[in-house]
């Protein structure tokens, strides 16, 4: 028995090295795909042979400009702030998988089955655990019954659900914004040519703004803001996902359940794919 015991135990371990290993790593889809489009729109106007032709400052003025102070009526300006910052995350940071999370979730229960609730704090610092993962360890570390610790993380993922749709609800707004921004700024380029006609060296300018301002309009809505809210609702979607398996994982080791009967638990929310195999 104490053989077994001690091999469960280094098994237990090897686990949580693994764990520890996989680090947050970069979404190679989201920015590679936003470079990459970048660079298609940009080679085309240097083979063109005239680049500079699609820079023009008060094009850019009305629909970048345009654009965040109109979406700022829609929102406050904390949630317009607040989405920018989630807007880069979603470009650089890559979501655990439901996956990924029922093996740490699995580690950390069997950690706890041998070693008691005493050590899950230091069982999800060695698989480098999340924020919430850590918060309902703590709970359960704390001696809290199981059904205040259910109720909590509820809540706590309902708010986390609640701040992701404001984010993908800005950037949502913008993208709306940024298309009628591009339309607006070409009104304004055509009523300034229209109106000096008499003067041939104002009809350039003019032109460039009316068209210029379509065309940004349309890179940020169709290559930017849109995209990014797709994103975002994905990743939303993975983290409330693996939020769920964390508050099931960490119920069961509140009723000191049988880590097994978690594994099989787990797998019933998974799909096939994703299905994890911990303990063969």
């Amino acid at each position: 028995m104490a053989t077994a015991s001690t091999a469960e135990k280094a098994r237990a371990d090897d686990r949580g090295t693994e764990l520890a290993n996989r680090a947050a790593s970069l979404d190679i889809a989201t920015l590679g795909g936003a470079i990459g489009a970048f660079v298609v729109i940009g080679a085309a106007m240097v083979i063109g042979g005239s680049p500079g032709s699609f820079v023009d400052i008060p094009a850019l003025l009305i629909v970048i400009g345009g654009t965040f102070l109109v979406t700022t009526i829609s929102f406050s300006l904390r949630e317009v702030v607040h989405a920018q910052g989630v807007m880069l995350r979603a470009v650089v940071y890559h979501s655990e998988t439901p996956a990924e999370a029922a093996m740490r979730m699995l580690y950390v229960a069997d950690r706890a089955r041998h070693e008691g609730p005493i050590s899950l704090e230091g069982s999800v610092k060695n698989a480098h655990a999340g924020r919430f993962l850590i918060q309902a360890v703590s709970l359960v570390a704390d001696g809290m019954p199981t059904e205040e610790i259910e109720q909590m993380l509820a809540r706590e993922s309902h708010a986390t659900r609640e701040r992701h749709v404001r984010s993908a609800g800005v950037l949502r707004r913008a993208g709306e914004v940024a298309p009628a921004m591009g339309l607006i700024g070409t009104l304004v380029g055509l009523v300034q040519m229209l109106g000096n006609l008499d003067d041939p060296s104002t009809i350039g300018p003019s032109m460039a703004v009316a068209l210029l301002t379509t065309f940004y309009g349309a890179i940020l809505a169709n290559m930017f803001f849109n995209p990014l809210a797709n994103k975002l609702e994905r990743n939303s979607e993975i983290e409330l996902m693996v939020n769920h398996i964390y508050a099931i994982g960490v119920a069961s080791v509140s009723r000191q359940e049988n880590p097994r009967r978690l594994e099989m638990i787990i797998n019933s929310i998974l799909s096939p794919a994703q299905r994890v195999n911990y303990f063969d």
